[in-house]
């Protein structure tokens, strides 16, 4: 079945050890077009099989389930060749577990009583390769909790930033600002496709995932923002 613009659907997998929330989520998001769901699990080990079987697009990850729970599966499956965009769901606005998620991998999160066309807009967002929070929503979360590792993790956030050009340094800072790549380029008088290339080569010299990462390391690291 084609999507809206004539390509395939987005694959999706829904993870949720509620077989209701599954339901009401698959007849939510597998009513859109452009979406099929592929694939359903209860856990986080199931959510790891179903990724290696069904080759999802997106999964919709819930956090706290049985057995593995949604932080073990999202870094499982993160760091699998070709790996899938995860999207945490979870009933709290500032859950432990979602900003561990995020270092795991995660693209975003969603909290359950999101409204239905948010959660379709934000799977399409991570399917299309960009992150469905702001640094200023991560920031929220970072100052809600208390993090007895800020210390050891400033200091490794530090000694992975120190390898970077005060050009790419620029660039993450920027980005721990939750400024767009338009932004970053008219702010450091580059263009935008300079910007993306230093997005990438930042996300490969520090061995991230995503933009989110970046702008959790930038955090990490207490660098001025």
């Amino acid at each position: 079945m084609a999507g809206l613009t004539g390509q395939r659907p987005i694959r999706l997998a829904l993870v949720d050890d509620d077989p209701l929330v599954r339901a009401g989520l698959r007849i939510l998001l597998g009513g859109s077009p452009d979406i099929e769901v592929v694939a359903e699990g209860g856990d986080g080990a199931e959510a790891v099989a179903l990724v290696d079987a069904h080759w999802p697009d997106v999964v919709l990850m819930d956090v706290r389930m049985p057995r593995v729970d949604g932080l073990v599966a999202t870094r499982r499956i993160r760091a699998r060749p070709s790996a899938p965009q995860v999207i945490v769901l979870t009933t709290f606005h500032a859950d432990e577990y979602v900003l561990e998620a995020l270092r795991g991998g995660a693209s975003g999160f969603l909290l359950k009583d999101t409204p239905p066309r948010e959660i379709i807009a934000a799977v399409r967002t991570v399917a299309a390769g960009a992150a469905t929070l702001s640094p200023t929503v991560i920031r929220r979360l970072i100052d809600h909790l208390a993090d007895p590792a800020a210390g050891p993790r400033r200091e490794r956030a530090r000694a992975g930033l120190a390898g970077l050009t005060d050009r790419e340094r620029e660039v993450a800072v920027a980005i721990g600002q939750g400024r767009s790549n338009a932004e970053i380029g008219t702010e450091l008088g580059m263009s935008v496709a300079t910007v993306k290339g230093h997005v990438s080569r930042l996300l490969a010299k520090l061995g991230l995932n995503n933009r989110v990462q970046i702008a959790l390391l930038v955090h990490d690291a207490e660098l001025p923002g």
